[in-house]
């Protein structure tokens, strides 16, 4: 797992904004024909915009070695930085490709902090179309956004 060395010593993970049909509890899927469909009867084991926020948290705490958490902030002291993430897609593609794109935010108001924005669009192959597959593709996107993330925190 990557490991840098963070040149701040907090980050708070704000709420991780999610397109609709991703906030939803039914797990998302593109369709042969482009549409965006879900199964009734599939839930995310977790509110998605909740569990986006706490992989992500996790995975920054793990790879910067800093106090990471998310909102409400659960501190005493204030963070360094705020992180925003805008996600515009996060789906299992037809084609077999998971996409998750969007754009994330850095800024810092008690340190002398570069305000950054940021474009993010990974794809990742899935292996198939089932429900684990797109578990795992997922997991694997949100690891190389939380890399992303962290590059721009790094010494």
């Amino acid at each position: 797992q990557l490991e840098l060395r963070a040149a701040v010593g907090s980050a708070l993970v704000r709420t991780v904004s999610l397109p609709t049909y991703a906030a939803a509890e039914e797990i998302a899927y593109e369709t042969p024909e482009g549409l965006i469909a879900s199964n009734e009867d599939v839930f995310w084991a977790d509110d998605p915009q909740r569990a986006v926020t706490l992989v992500l948290t996790r995975n920054l705490s793990d790879i910067l070695n800093i106090d990471v958490g998310p909102e409400p902030w659960p501190f005493v002291e204030l963070a360094d930085v705020l992180i925003d993430v805008r996600v515009e897609r996060i789906l299992a593609g037809a084609d077999g490709v998971f996409r998750l794109a969007g754009q994330f935010y850095v800024g810092g108001d008690r340190i002398a902090y570069r305000n950054s924005a940021h474009r993010f669009a990974i794809e990742t192959p899935m292996n198939g179309q089932t429900l684990g597959s797109i578990a795992d593709a997922q997991a694997r996107a949100l690891l190389e956004l939380s890399e992303q993330i962290a590059r721009t925190l790094a010494r």
